[in-house]
């Protein structure tokens, strides 16, 4: 198996992009999303094994994450994140062969990405956050409501003073019940160490309950996170995730929800004995899941 795994850092979208690559550079492009609170290490397991298949597999360091910097016009929303990927895709000189990955908020922007720019993405996997508008139909349900008690905390002004090292480990330890994520967490303190680091990673909730903010500059990109796309989605879910209850994107095991807000040619699954961070605990079936997913588009071409 390939387990060269290094860094570097580019320039894509205004920003200076850190990143974690596997794989050769004149291979496909994996473009690899994190989400919050999380950094681009949570991608170790996968990419060596998207490289091993071909792929050049990159995962940034998303927008305002060390060693990635912050945006100087406080821009975080999912548009930007949209924007970013498609950037990150030129940058790295991706062609329509590219296939993207993300969890979480990363799972928004390949949402966008794919919708924006489907000439730039030959497939898609999305993780642990499902299509906007799925989400949003079970979002304000009193369970959900509960779970998500952290956003209404980042729109308030002590946030910044809430989120240290014990929180983020709380949030990993309900979201994941009994996976040790130690190693986790400690990437992800160090990303957002400095104020300004912290304050974007919040930036991304705050936007959304400021939608007009940065609107002009990203209308499209964040009209896109909520359009149905032309590529087909892979879409999993960790069966105990505790941030998003699969119960109520996946009601009785029923994918059809789900389903009806991808594009055709789309898969939505659950993945048993894992949380929100399937990819981690369960990184052997859902990285096989991954590339069979890839490799089936491949065939069919």
């Amino acid at each position: 198996m390939v387990d060269d795994v290094r860094a570097g850092t580019v320039e894509a979208n205004g920003l200076r992009f850190g990143y974690l690559e596997a794989g050769p550079e004149d291979g496909p492009l994996a473009l690899c999303l994190h989400g919050f609170p999380d950094s681009a290490h949570t991608w170790r397991h996968l990419l060596p094994e998207l490289a091993e298949a071909g792929y050049h597999a990159v995962a940034p360091f998303m927008r305002g994450y060390a060693p990635t910097a912050v945006p100087d016009d406080g821009a975080c929303q999912a548009g930007a994140l949209v924007a970013d990927a498609v950037a990150l895709h030129e940058a790295f000189g991706g062609g329509p062969d590219a296939v993207l990955i993300g969890h979480d908020w990363g799972a928004l922007a390949v949402y966008g990405a794919v919708a924006y720019a489907p000439e730039r993405w030959r497939r898609a996997v999305a993780l642990a956050v499902p299509p906007m508008t799925s989400l949003m139909s079970s979002f304000f349900e009193y369970e959900q409501l509960k779970r998500s008690f952290y956003i209404f905390l980042f729109q308030t002004p002590f946030a910044e003073a809430a989120v240290n090292e014990a929180f983020v480990a709380g949030l990993w330890r309900d979201w994941s019940p009994g996976y040790d994520a130690t190693a986790d967490v400690a990437h992800v303190m160090d990303c957002l160490a400095a104020p300004d680091n912290l304050a974007a990673a919040l930036g991304y909730y705050r936007a959304l309950m400021d939608p007009s903010a940065h609107a002009d500059r990203y209308a499209a990109q964040q009209d896109a996170v909520s359009a149905v796309g032309e590529r087909p989605l892979l879409y999993l879910h960790g069966a105990d995730d505790g941030c998003l209850g699969v119960d109520a994107f996946f009601p009785n095991g029923d994918a059809s929800a789900v389903l009806a807000c991808l594009p055709r040619g789309s898969r939505a699954q659950i993945v048993p004995g894992a949380g929100h961070f399937l990819h981690l605990e369960r990184p052997a079936e859902v990285d096989r899941l991954v590339l069979d997913w890839l490799v089936d588009d491949r065939q069919d071409m």
